[in-house]
């Protein structure tokens, strides 16, 4: 299920920590949190699915709902080979559910 729809207070902490309450089948809220230094890392200058570590190159992260669609993104500002700075973003939909209450990585 889309965190962000079953979601409330999301926000991005420390840079890499996904945190929100999420809720579960029975409708009870749940904080839930998720460290996206797991499952994403920066390729050059880019954020990258099933990498590491992207907060290490990255500034200015946060996140944000945008557009019509209401589309989960986090945004931040990530370091290339050359040390340029590049602002880049990320559906977090594409990987990132809520299962019962609890962040899951897919």
């Amino acid at each position: 299920m889309s965190f962000h729809l079953t979601g409330q207070e999301i926000r991005v902490e420390d840079n890499h920590i996904l945190v929100a309450l999420l809720q579960n089948e029975d409708g009870q809220w749940i904080e839930s949190s998720i460290d996206l230094d797991e499952f994403v890392g920066n390729d050059n200058g880019h954020f990258q699915w099933d990498g590491k570590n992207f907060s290490q190159t990255a500034s200015n992260v946060h996140f944000a709902i945008e557009g019509g669609a209401d589309v989960p993104v986090l945004r931040g500002d990530l370091q290339d080979f050359e040390g340029n700075w590049n602002s880049r973003d990320l559906n977090l939909s594409e990987r990132v559910v809520n299962v019962n209450g609890h962040f899951e990585f897919q």
